[in-house]
């Protein structure tokens, strides 16, 4: 192999008692540069080749990792390269949103191998919490059926809605807030309910999650992903880590209010049932997304007068996400069909100057990451894989 090509990896240590830590160093630089040879490992983790071989080998046995052919050729002797082993692991992302549930199944390197959904009733986690249980039920006795060792290797629940969490306001009446669901004990009782770890983030975090696993922020350090769906919200990626903020609801941007004083927010002139609204239509039709997917792909004049005034918003949104976290690049991405997210994009243009305005840059300012229904939920899925094998502890990084 050649041990000139650059190689992304987080630093691991060789003190003693950090065992755990490089574990995780050595899947991470698997995931971010697919299959790599020990030498590689070594020299793009700063760990010595022995740790390494030490790593890679319990890494075998447990299944997680595997030995790929041979690599010949050059001066230097043969190199073996490593890979991940996708049935190493798996993980159940669920999304609760408004009216729609959605659960996903994904492997260890982040391919979707089964997803479901259903529509929740009226009435809160009363009636919703069955369908929720129900769904996610389903998508793990089909995970069982398909993958032998997948009850064995399955790592967790991740759980994905909209925010914010831990308000005190009532706002049950307020149809942009799950107000009922956000004060549910959630995660006690899918976890009572499944007997699995469950963690839960809000619906544009989860986005980010998945575009940092297999999207546009996969081995980026500083991204924002701009999440359009019913609502608005931004995924902060602030170096390599997702951050969710003392109570999980950093990048709550769609809450931003438009005037000092004023009572409109971002969420309420360009999100998904902002469009809704304006067209007239109901959100829970079965047929939504193809709908709102013909009608921008024609360029119908009710959608495009949404989208100039949509854009507005959204163009306001990049310029502060820009101003305050300086990141490479940021990403528009959610639930909207791709046809309207191509003409949102194409409406926040020229962006507004800011100080990410450069002329040395590698990434656009503004660029379109998944643009799918489902991509929620499989960031949701992302998230138990990520708890479970991504290097997280940042106290022992070498400087």
């Amino acid at each position: 192999m050649n041990d000139k090509r650059p190689i992304r990896a987080t630093s691991g240590t060789n003190h003693e008692g950090t065992s755990a830590h490089n574990r995780r160093v050595i899947i991470d630089a698997l995931r971010l540069n697919g299959a790599l040879s020990r030498a590689d490992l070594a020299r793009a983790t700063r760990l010595t080749k022995q740790t390494v071989s030490n790593i890679v080998e319990e890494l075998e046995g447990d299944g997680l990792v595997t030995s790929q052919e041979t690599v010949r050729g050059g001066r230097g002797q043969p190199s073996t390269p490593y890979g991940l082993v996708p049935e190493g692991a798996f993980a159940i992302g669920l999304q609760i949103d408004r009216h729609i549930t959605r659960a996903i199944a994904v492997d260890l390197v982040g391919n979707v191998l089964i997803r479901q959904e259903a529509n929740l009733p009226a009435g809160g986690p009363t009636t919703g919490t069955p369908v929720v249980l129900q769904l996610v039920h389903d998508v793990r006795t089909e995970l069982k059926q398909r993958v032998a060792q997948a009850e064995k290797r399955l790592v967790g629940l991740g759980v994905a809605m909209p925010g914010p969490f831990g308000l005190e306001r009532d706002d049950a009446e307020n149809p942009w807030m799950m107000g009922p669901w956000q004060r549910f004990p959630l995660l006690e009782t899918l976890s009572a309910g499944t007997g699995l770890n469950v963690t839960l983030q809000n619906d544009s975090a989860a986005c980010a999650t998945a575009e940092r696993m297999v999207g546009a922020a996969h081995g980026l350090d500083h991204a924002v992903c701009l999440y359009v769906g019913y609502g608005i919200g931004a995924g902060l990626i602030l170096g390599g880590e997702l951050y969710s903020g003392a109570r999980g609801n950093a990048g709550e941007i769609g809450m931003a209010l438009l005037s000092a004083g004023g009572r409109r927010t971002v969420e309420h002139n360009a999100s998904l049932a902002s469009l809704y609204e304006h067209l007239g239509v109901d959100p829970m039709a079965p047929d939504i997304y193809s709908l709102i997917e013909k009608r921008a792909a024609a360029d119908d004049p009710d959608i495009m007068a949404w989208v100039e005034k949509a854009a507005v918003d959204l163009r306001w949104s990049v310029h502060l996400i820009e101003t305050v976290f300086d990141p490479q690049t940021v990403i528009l991405c959610g639930g909207a069909p791709a046809a309207l997210a191509v003409r949102l994009m194409a409406a926040m243009q020229p962006l507004l100057p800011s100080n990410a305005d450069h002329p040395d840059r590698s990434l656009p300012r503004l660029q379109l990451g998944m643009t799918d229904p489902w991509a929620v939920a499989r960031g949701a899925a992302a998230e138990p894989i990520g708890h479970a094998f991504d290097p997280r502890f940042s106290a022992i990084l070498k400087s």
